[in-house]
């Protein structure tokens, strides 16, 4: 059986992007590992969340899409909106259950659903 074990987004603002990340509720850890770049890594489950500083010639990625669940919904989008992130979907009720979607701070989407 295959897993999923690392995901890293890479951006120009790798500290607007760790924000972003943490109103969901991910705990960073600051890293470095031999001649490699500073970065920061996530632990969630079995997979490793990882930021990592892209360089200044290229455009961080704004196709691929999360999802993630957060333990209060209400609460992450009064944050996130406060915080002037912009909201694609606000918070409704779907067939897959409560959920909204935002642009993280590079532009990707990413889906937010209640636990």
């Amino acid at each position: 059986m295959t897993t999923l074990s690392l995901i890293v987004l890479k951006s120009k603002d790798i500290e607007k992007l760790k924000d972003f990340y943490q109103i969901l509720g991910l705990d960073f850890v600051k890293e470095k590992h031999d001649k490699g770049a500073a970065h920061y890594a996530s632990q969630m489950g079995n997979i490793v969340f990882e930021l990592y500083p892209l360089k200044s010639e290229n455009e961080a990625d704004t196709m691929t899409r999360l999802g993630f669940q957060v333990e209060d919904l209400e609460n992450t989008m009064n944050v996130l909106q406060a915080k002037e992130y912009q909201i694609v979907s606000p918070a409704k009720t779907t067939e897959f259950g409560y959920s909204a979607i935002v642009k993280d701070s590079d532009g990707r989407s990413v889906e937010l659903y209640q636990k």
